[in-house]
Parts: structure tokens; C-alpha cells; sequence
């Protein structure tokens, strides 16, 4: 397999950046960092990117009721995973991929301000291990930075933050470390054997 690489600054910036727009509903800005997020992180060209953005875009419309139904958000999220699949070189399942990254919405909502966020690591855990064949600790670890970047805006979103703007800041750092660990973890599995 050919080795996958990423940005993991770059990826964790234009994340950031598409969280900040859609609390501030800002739909177009939204939709033009999804297409960026999906150039940066998974390799879509233009203009598929912005296909692949219209199928996330789709998928939370879907996932916006509370009582919404996994399996069709899934099933959008999955034409998604397809594409970053194709031009990404990862050999992921998209259909499982999809089922993780719908769950990992719902409990991100389920478990907001609860202190136990176990459910929440393990969901992001097994997406992890699943996009990108990272070790199940490598996996664990991102996961636990991406949860606390959740519960950084969650903080924001709800009011509780007392400096909502550098907490932005905090949160992208947190994406950063999470992603960080993932590239270094595929780096590794590339590296050349000791001579």
C-alpha cells in the first residue's frame, strides 16, 4: 500500500475552522472548509471535493433530529467514505467507517456534559483504528485529545468558557496533538527497516 500522509496542523486548522463556522451557522463557510477538510485530509480532487462535502452536508441534515435514524445518516456518510477511500490509499471499509463516524455524532450529543466520556473514546477509538490501521493505543490516545476537543467546544457553545476565543485555540491544539500521533504512527509503519 502506498504510504498515506496528511498535514496534521493543516487538517486540525481547517477542522477547527468548519466546527467554529457551524456553531456560528455559517453554512457556506461550512460547506467550502468540508470540501478543503476533505482535499487536505483524504486527497479528494476538486470538484469531487465538493460532492464529498455535499454527502456530509446531507448526512447532518439527516442527523439533526434527536430522534434521527443512524442507519441513513450512515448511509450518506458512507458516499462520502467512498470517495476518501478511492483517492486516499487507505484500505478502510466505508460502510464501517460511516457507522463509527454517525455514532461518534450521537454520542458526542448523548454524553454532553457528562464526566464520563469512556463510550465516547471507545466509539472514536475503533474509527481511528478503522480510517487509518493505526494500533489500538496510537488509536485510544488521538481519541482521547479529539474528545477533549469536543468538550473544549462544548464548553464554548454552552456559555461555560471563560475565554471562548482562546479556546478555539485550545481546541485546534487538541485536534493537532490527536492527528499529530496519527501521522507519526503511519510514518513509522513506512519507515524502512533498520539495516
Amino acid at each position: 500500500m502506498a504510504e498515506f500522509r496528511f498535514d496534521p496542523d493543516r487538517v486540525a486548522y481547517v477542522e477547527a475552522a468548519g466546527w467554529r463556522a457551524y456553531y456560528d451557522r455559517n453554512w457556506l463557510k461550512l460547506f467550502y472548509l468540508v470540501a478543503s477538510l476533505s482535499r487536505e485530509q483524504f486527497h479528494i480532487p476538486f470538484p469531487l471535493s465538493l460532492l464529498a462535502a455535499y454527502y456530509i452536508a446531507k448526512a447532518s441534515r439527516v442527523w439533526v433530529p434527536v430522534e434521527h435514524d443512524l442507519n441513513a445518516v450512515a448511509v450518506e456518510l458512507a458516499k462520502f467514505y467512498v470517495l476518501a477511500r478511492r483517492y486516499s490509499s487507505l484500505k478502510f471499509d466505508p460502510q464501517r467507517a460511516a457507522y463509527l463516524e454517525a455514532t461518534y455524532w450521537t454520542v458526542h450529543r448523548e454524553l454532553v456534559g457528562q464526566p464520563d466520556k469512556s463510550h465516547f473514546v471507545q466509539v472514536l477509538s475503533e474509527l481511528h483504528q478503522e480510517l487509518f490501521g493505526v494500533s489500538g493505543s496510537v488509536a485510544r490516545e488521538s481519541a482521547q485529545w479529539r474528545v477533549q476537543a469536543n468538550n473544549t467546544v462544548d464548553g464554548i457553545t454552552s456559555g461555560t468558557s471563560l475565554d471562548p476565543e482562546g479556546d478555539w485555540h485550545k481546541l485546534e491544539d487538541e485536534l493537532r496533538r490527536g492527528y499529530r500521533l496519527i501521522q507519526a504512527a503511519l510514518a513509522a509503519q513506512h519507515a524502512p527497516a533498520p539495516a
